[in-house]
């Protein structure tokens, strides 16, 4: 095992502005519908450039193949995933070792792991020393206060709310502010993200005490919105209907 991940690990220069350039900003997920339409290295990596040229100051990106794709075109920290459907583990989010390595070699500047305290393939600490041997930041994707401060104790620099509400039951419509909040009180480093799907939401977070906040489905889910659109004005047409009636 590795053991450079210690709680007191020294970002170098490369990664501070890397973290400076996210602070206070927005995150841009880019990952499209799987399968769909815009499932490909190519449009993901025009998404990326146009959620830079609109103001994203980082990019989250899933997938080697869509990393090489965008590495060259924007100067933003891409933080890198790799998603895994696993048959003995509902963790999906980079948890290989190897997949930190492929990350890295790919062009990421931050790797980002499923945290929480499920039943895994690899352990979360290894995990932390991996990315930091390659010399990438860390960023854990989180579901509740204890496991952001266990990953906090361990080294990593970026503490997610990303996985609160997607670990079992009913998954909520509102974001988990009061995470944020108990993170940063706590004295982490917050990533916002999860159901920040509107520029209040965003912008609440940053409020909150995020110093940054990911947005996904709202930017780069075309379905998704077009959905949300869709059973806006289908309820309409049924309250006027009523209304008639």
């Amino acid at each position: 095992m590795i053991t450079q991940s210690k709680a007191c690990l020294k970002v170098n220069k490369t990664q501070e502005n890397a973290l400076k350039a996210l602070q206070q900003g927005f995150v841009a997920s880019c990952q499209p519908v799987d399968d769909g339409p815009m499932d490909s290295p190519m449009i993901v990596a025009a998404m990326a450039q146009a959620a830079v040229a609109g103001g994203a100051a980082g990019i989250r990106i899933e997938g080697i193949e869509n990393v090489k794709a965008v590495r060259p075109h924007v100067n933003v920290p891409i933080i890198g995933i790799i998603k895994r459907d696993l048959a003995n583990s509902d963790v999906r989010i980079t948890p290989f070792i190897e997949d930190v390595y492929a990350l890295k070699e790919a062009g990421a500047d931050i790797i980002a792991i499923d945290a929480t305290h499920r039943a895994r393939p690899t352990s979360v600490e290894d995990l932390i020393d991996a990315i930091h041997s390659v010399g990438c930041l860390a960023m854990a994707d989180c579901s509740t206060f204890d496991e952001g401060m266990y990953c906090q104790a361990r080294g990593v620099q970026i503490i997610g709310s990303t996985l609160s509400g997607y670990t079992g039951g009913p998954i909520p419509t509102e974001p988990d502010f009061d995470l944020i909040k108990q993170l940063k009180k706590a004295g982490c480093t917050v990533m916002a993200e999860g159901r920040f799907n509107t520029p209040e939401l965003a912008g609440k977070a940053i409020e909150a005490g995020a110093f940054c906040v990911t947005v996904g489905s709202a930017i780069t889910r075309v379905e998704h919105i077009c959905s949300w659109f869709q059973s806006a004005v289908e309820l309409a047409h049924q309250s006027q209907s009523e209304a008639v009636a």
